[in-house]
């Protein structure tokens, strides 16, 4: 009996349609919030938001051919690039803005944080199948918080605090994914809140700055925005006049707020405040039935797996992806902190585009791996 040709196996459909949605809504918001950004070149953004897009895709459609159980047996070596890459921006990176985040290259700048996440799922997830039968102890818990906090740290330094905290929330899904008990949960959850009553609160209080000035003002700024509209509430206020001004259909080519620069970054981590000036709650709300399509094909992903392995980067990509949409869109609408997390897919940049890209090839390769076995068994079953 031959074995199934897995890669005739199609992607799946509704992520695939996903992607490509989220896609153009990209281009469609960045053509309008971008326009007056590089005088003389109206399209500037959207052309190379445009190729960043077709470059991911690509990639997606050759990852999602490669069997990614493969990638089991290198875990080493990709923790080891994802060390090597974050520590080379340190010391190589290009300043800018008071962070130092991306190498610049001849034709495109590259963020190791972003590529970061993708080498984090894989490698944690190769480490946290390996200690399976283990994963109630303690020294499990500690060892994959450690793997994760370790680039992390090198990560906030840059300083890049979203990143940083998307790192985390990787390891403490792929723990409760791969079954970890109630109490070590339970304690990790316990642990972050006391870290951050003492980063916030008591360091300061005894002269110990552990964040810069302007990350604990921009971390806090949304419990009183009005308190400094001219500062640090500044772009928050402005991002829901964007959104509020929409209304229900938008505002089309009659938007004022973000093309005319009073959302500061919007093309980046604003550009949903951009979604609602221009195509308002319609808009925003298709945007997000596009996220909510994206998330629950990935959970489908998560349970179809053929192994362990696949359901935990299943649940690693799609952690990323819920907490980056809701730290994102929150951000805009006041109520999460500002920390610097792209919106996948939406934002211009791009390292964000293919990483996001390149966790869903990922995921269509456990799809695509998850139809082959149940093929053969089927086939066997017959037999």
């Amino acid at each position: 009996m031959a074995p199934p040709r897995s890669v005739r196996l199609p992607l799946d459909p509704f992520l695939t349609l996903g992607v490509i949605g989220l896609g153009i809504c990209s281009l469609l918001t960045l053509g309008a919030a971008t326009k007056n950004l590089v005088p003389g070149h109206p399209r500037y953004y959207v052309d190379r938001q445009a190729v960043y897009l077709a470059v991911g895709f690509t990639m997606m459609i050759v990852l999602s051919r490669v069997d990614y159980a493969r990638l089991r047996r290198a875990k080493n070596l990709i923790y080891a690039a994802l060390m090597l890459s974050i520590v080379a921006v340190l010391g190589l990176g290009h300043a800018a803005r008071g962070s130092t985040r991306a190498i610049n290259f001849p034709l495109f700048s590259f963020q190791a944080s972003e590529l970061g996440k993708v080498l984090l799922i894989v490698s944690l997830a190769a480490f946290v199948v390996e200690r399976s039968r283990r994963l109630r102890e303690r020294d499990t818990i500690v060892r994959v918080m450690i793997a994760a906090l370790v680039p992390a740290m090198f990560v906030i330094a840059q300083p890049d605090l979203g990143s940083g905290m998307v790192y985390m929330v990787i390891a403490y899904m792929l723990l409760f994914a791969a079954g970890a008990s109630w109490k070590h949960l339970g304690g990790l959850a316990a642990l972050v809140v006391v870290a951050l009553a003492f980063v916030l609160v008591a360091a300061p209080a005894a002269g110990v700055n552990v964040l810069k000035p302007y990350q604990v003002a921009r971390l806090t700024a949304f419990l009183h925005p009005s308190s400094n509209p001219q500062k640090e509430g500044y772009q928050q206020q402005e991002s829901k006049i964007a959104i509020g001004a929409g209304q229900k259909t938008g505002r089309g080519a009659n938007t004022s707020q973000v093309p005319n620069g009073f959302v500061p970054e919007s093309h980046t981590d604003f550009i949903f405040a951009a979604v609602g000036e221009q195509y308002g709650f319609v808009g925003a709300g298709l945007v997000l039935l596009l996220y909510a399509l994206l998330i629950w094909r990935a959970l489908r992903v998560l349970v179809m797996a053929k192994d362990l392995f696949g359901s935990l980067i299943a649940a690693g990509v799609t952690a990323m992806l819920m907490f980056q949409v809701f730290v994102n869109v929150g951000m805009t609408i006041g109520i999460m902190p500002i920390t610097g997390v792209t919106l996948p897919l939406m934002s211009y940049g791009g390292s964000s585009v293919i990483t996001t890209l390149l966790a869903v090839g990922l995921l269509q390769s456990i799809y695509v791996q998850a139809r082959a076995s149940a093929s053969l068994k089927g086939r066997v079953l017959r037999y």
